[in-house]
């Protein structure tokens, strides 16, 4: 890591020096998630080359924000997960992910979703005050992209894949940004087709409550 200094005497340097490589940071998203095989980050970020993760693993391993873990028997797979040092950049990734969303826009023709990038979303905009005294779950689909949530009384559990007898089942795609920001209603998403619903449509009212990015910034007059 030395190499790679920026010779400054700066907390925020240091932390760039730590996780600023590409793809850093989008490792740790996955492992916030929880405990991953190299295969799962494989997955969860196909356009990274083999050789890169490896090396962006070795760094961040190094520098002491992730560890490698061999499962027990019979699995007795390695596994890679995120030291309490590394945990710490939990919020720091999620205020990132809420800055950055606010000036999306929509996808481009190449662009992907996966189950990392949707579950970070709804970590994103989950607001636990407005969550208060809901208790809800769900199951959203985008594509082949399939992940759930659970709300509990302001507390907020994710994963990857579909969960049986969800209370509200979601299928979307890229209008789930804009609901999720307000550009449109939930009545609005469901009468154009934007979000298709399985349960109590009223649950997505709440949904959008709930799950809430604010919207782009407004430019300044010219």
């Amino acid at each position: 890591m030395a190499g790679r200094s920026y010779g400054q005497f700066c907390g925020l340097s240091h932390a760039l020096e730590l996780i600023g490589e590409r793809w850093a940071l989008l490792i740790v998203r996955g492992l916030l998630v929880g405990p991953r095989r190299f295969t799962d980050l494989r997955r969860g970020l196909p356009r990274i080359p083999t050789n890169i993760l490896s090396s962006r693993l070795r760094e961040l391993e190094y520098a002491g924000v992730v560890r490698r873990r061999v499962l027990p028997r019979p699995a007795a797979s390695v596994v890679y997960e995120l030291t309490e040092y590394g945990r710490e950049l939990d919020d720091i990734v999620l205020r990132l992910g809420r800055w950055g969303a606010r000036t999306l826009g929509e996808p481009g023709p190449e662009d992907i979703v996966t189950s990392d990038s949707l579950i970070m979303a709804l970590r994103s905009g989950f607001g636990a005050e407005a969550a208060r005294g809901t208790r809800t779950s769900y199951e959203l689909r985008l594509g082949e992209v399939v992940i759930h949530a659970r709300v509990d009384d302001g507390v907020l559990q994710a994963g990857e894949g579909p969960l049986a007898g969800a209370d509200l089942v979601l299928e979307t795609g890229a209008e789930l940004r804009r609901l999720m920001t307000g550009e449109i209603g939930p009545g609005e998403a469901i009468a154009s087709g934007a979000v298709r619903v399985t349960g109590d449509p009223a649950l997505l009212d709440r949904f959008a409550e709930i799950f809430h990015l604010a919207p782009a910034p407004v430019a300044p007059p010219s």
